[in-house]
């Protein structure tokens, strides 16, 4: 072993990020996460001061979609792939390029610049079909159909992507909105199906630390049921079917995020941090879409109340939570979550009740701009987990974690 005056000096920061796709882009989503609703909110008052041909509602959506949720997930499949498939790590300049793909979006996208989208749409269309290519020679080298859900549900993204720009740049907002409600549901549909793989090993890791035994089975039916349901949910929207038939399917789509609940029914463990949060997701997702369906159906409140319940909530608590779990195991932790992800989750949690109970009548608005409280307790949880994290991430005694 070196003597301390002999040891190597530490790696530079752009080493250890570029190792692996989590360290790199969790903390880019979160911070994107943080920054665009404050900026939306507190700065311009629900505007944006470029945005000329496109609404600036349409805007927001399309950045927490593809901007903070979008980082959340090539940071997830650069990391988990590897993992699956024991494949090599994609690293340093192949995660760099996806890195500068995905902020030259943002640049477009964070102040609604009209006059830019032609640029964002490519920058944006380029880090998905990368994804989705690399998910493909993946599968193709590995002769394995592990990932192919995962490349339906990617390559959907991309379609939604190209015709939602191509909305932008024609000016046409309802073809826009409605392409955005269905990316919306296929990010669902990608939640449904992580939470499907993450749920099983986590749960067994909180029942049994040592590994030694796989106490936690979970039914088979469950697995791929959200997200089938999201896929007929999708088909409804895009064939034009009626307010009626589309609310009821996605009723069906809500109710089974909130079957995917009774997977947390472990006992006592049920209790942990890391098995509530997961069903909480998965409770946000579902109540989400049950309200969607329920407006579609004559209730007397709109959509947008369960929109943001099933995305800002469902996909937000979904996304906080693979940020903390996969925070912890790739860098060689045990699961144990910090105090720092239990707040995060807190916040996140009471951001989305604020921002949704209002809209549905079951509490009085707040003084003061409209969701300022909601979206300062939105940035502060990603805000709080990258604070409590960031010195794992950086840290290059943490390379090499054992993974989930």
């Amino acid at each position: 072993m070196l003597a301390p005056a002999e040891r190597l000096p530490p790696p530079p920061l752009s080493r250890i990020l570029g190792d692996e796709g989590f360290r790199l882009f969790f903390p880019l989503g979160a911070i994107y996460a943080a920054l665009w609703p404050l900026q939306w909110v507190l700065v311009f008052g629900l505007d944006l001061p470029l945005a000329r041909s496109t609404p600036p509602g349409l805007w927001h959506a399309h950045e927490m979609i593809f901007g903070a949720f979008g980082a959340a997930l090539i940071g997830f499949i650069t990391t988990a792939v590897p993992e699956w498939t024991d494949t090599p790590k994609m690293q340093g300049r192949r995660l760099f390029t996806l890195a500068g793909l995905w902020g030259a979006g943002r640049l477009v996208g964070f102040f609604g610049a009209d006059a830019a989208s032609a640029i964002g749409a490519v920058a944006d269309t380029a880090w998905l079909a990368a994804l989705a290519v690399y998910v493909a020679r993946v599968s193709v080298r590995k002769r394995t159909d592990r990932l192919l859900a995962f490349l339906f549900w990617i390559s959907a993204l991309l379609c939604a992507q190209l015709t939602v720009r191509y909305a932008f740049l024609t000016g046409d907002a309802e073809l826009a909105q409605l392409l955005l409600h269905c990316a919306g549901l296929v990010f669902l549909g990608l939640l449904g199906l992580a939470l499907a793989r993450i749920t099983v090993p986590v749960s067994n890791l909180v029942l049994d630390p040592s590994e030694e035994t796989s106490p936690f089975r979970p039914h088979p039916g469950r697995r791929h049921l959200a997200p089938g349901l999201i896929v007929v949910a999708v088909a409804g929207e895009l064939l034009g079917l009626s307010p009626a038939v589309n609310g009821f399917l996605m009723i069906a789509a809500g109710a089974a995020f909130m079957d995917r609940i009774g997977e947390a029914f472990i006992g006592r463990a049920a209790l942990r941090a890391e098995i509530l949060v997961l069903a909480g997701s998965s409770a946000f997702a579902g109540i989400g879409l049950l309200l969607v369906g329920a407006a579609r159906l004559g209730a007397p409140f709109g959509e947008v109340p369960g929109l943001h319940m099933a995305l800002m909530g469902g996909l937000g608590l979904g996304v906080l939570a693979v940020f903390a779990i996969a925070g912890l195991l790739h860098t060689g932790q045990k699961l144990v979550l910090p105090r720092a992800a239990k707040l995060a989750f807190l916040c996140g949690a009471a951001a989305v009740l604020l921002r949704v109970l209002p809209d549905l009548g079951l509490m009085p608005v707040l003084p003061g701009p409209p969701y300022a409280v909601a979206s300062v307790l939105w940035a502060a949880a990603f805000l709080i987990w990258l604070a409590g994290y960031w010195p794992l991430l950086r840290d290059p005694d943490t390379l090499g974690g054992d993974g989930c």
